[in-house]
C-alpha cells in the first residue's frame, strides 16, 4: 500500500506542477499584450513646472468696470507642446481673477488694475499656472495742478485715465506644478 500511495502522490505533483507551469505562461502573455497596446494608444509627457505659457485675453477690462475676484477669460495662444508633443491645443480656455481694480480719481489720479492667471483647461486636465500683471492708466496730475490755478478748486475735479487692457492682449504665465498629461493627436 506504500508503494500506490507514493506513486500517486508523484502524479499529483507531476500534474499540478504541469498546471501551475502552464497558467504562469499564459499569465505572462496576457499581461505583455495589453501593456504594449495602451503605451501605443494613449502615451503621457511630463508637463514642468516653470514651462511658459503663452495666453492672451478674450475680453476688455478696464479699471472702470472691474471688480475685485472678478473672473478673467483667457486662452491659449500657441499649442502648449512637450518636446514635440501637443498637450493643449491653442484655443483652449484659461482662467484668471482680478486682484485689483481702482478707478480714476479725481486731482488727476490714474486707475490700476492687476490680474493673476489661476488654471488652464486642457482636454480633461486642469493645468494650474501662475502669472501675475498690471497696469496703470496715465496720471494727470500736472494737468489737473494746471486747471486748478487758472480756474481755482475746478480743476481739482480733473480725473485721470483708467487703466485698460484690450482684447487679445499677450500674457505669459508660467506652470505652477508638475503635471503629467495625455498626449493630443
Amino acid at each position: 500500500m506504500k508503494f500506490t500511495t507514493q506513486a500517486v502522490a508523484r502524479r499529483v505533483i507531476v500534474v499540478l506542477g504541469t498546471a501551475f507551469v502552464l497558467t504562469e505562461g499564459i499569465r505572462s502573455v496576457a499581461q505583455t499584450q495589453p501593456a504594449s497596446q495602451t503605451m501605443v494608444t494613449a502615451q503621457s509627457v511630463l508637463l514642468r513646472e516653470g514651462t511658459e505659457v503663452a495666453l492672451k485675453l478674450r475680453q476688455e477690462l478696464t479699471s472702470k468696470t472691474a471688480a475685485e475676484g472678478d473672473s478673467v477669460n483667457l486662452t491659449l495662444d500657441q499649442d502648449l507642446k512637450v518636446g514635440a508633443v501637443t498637450v493643449a491645443k491653442a484655443g483652449s480656455g484659461a482662467v484668471g481673477t482680478i486682484t485689483h481694480a481702482q478707478k480714476a480719481g479725481v486731482v488727476g489720479r490714474p486707475g490700476d488694475l492687476g490680474l493673476r492667471v489661476e488654471y488652464l483647461k486642457a482636454d480633461d486636465a486642469t493645468i494650474r499656472l501662475r502669472g501675475t500683471h498690471g497696469k496703470q492708466g496715465k496720471g494727470r496730475e500736472g494737468t489737473a495742478v494746471a486747471l486748478t490755478v487758472v480756474f481755482g478748486p475746478i480743476g481739482l475735479i480733473k480725473h485721470g485715465r483708467n487703466a485698460q487692457f484690450r482684447e487679445g492682449t499677450p500674457l505669459v504665465a508660467y506652470v505652477d506644478q508638475d503635471i503629467e498629461l495625455r498626449a493630443l493627436d
